[in-house]
């Protein structure tokens, strides 16, 4: 299966029901692709949806996420610190690195700083470029 991190803010616009990026989101609830999350990634999946949403919303897309059986709860041991613009970016990075992600799905600029990193190499996408992916399939928009 096709290991893949997504940051919060794109997450948020993923599972709008009315949103163009929401063919993601079916795809990962279709099992198109795994999705890899750690600890610290749920907490702000969360924590931000419950502010930009609602807080029951937000739990019962964090449990969604926890019982899908695509999805990597990943355990990152390294600590690559590549993100120094806004570290707390960092976790998305070390999430991705540690489960091999194929993709580090992301609009935020700070992630731009994965361009210029040697090492590790990580395929940072946005969700335009990820729709374009063959995991996704866009034929219901």
């Amino acid at each position: 299966m096709n290991p893949v991190v997504i940051d919060t803010n794109c997450l948020l616009q993923v599972i709008a029901r009315r949103s163009p990026y929401r063919p993601i989101w079916d795809a990962f609830l279709g099992g198109r692709f795994d999705l890899c999350v750690s600890d610290e990634i749920l907490d702000e999946y969360q924590e931000i949806l419950g502010q930009q949403i609602n807080p029951s919303i937000a739990e019962n897309v964090v449990l969604l996420i926890l019982n899908k059986k695509n999805v990597q709860l990943i355990d990152p041991h390294f600590r690559l610190g590549l993100i120094t613009d806004d570290p707390d970016d960092n976790k998305f990075v070390d999430c991705a690195f540690a489960a091999g992600a194929d993709y580090l799905v992301s609009e935020d600029r700070h992630f731009n700083a994965l361009h210029t990193t040697a090492f590790p190499k990580l395929n940072l996408v946005t969700l335009d470029q990820f729709l374009k992916t063959r995991m996704v399939d866009c034929s219901n928009q």
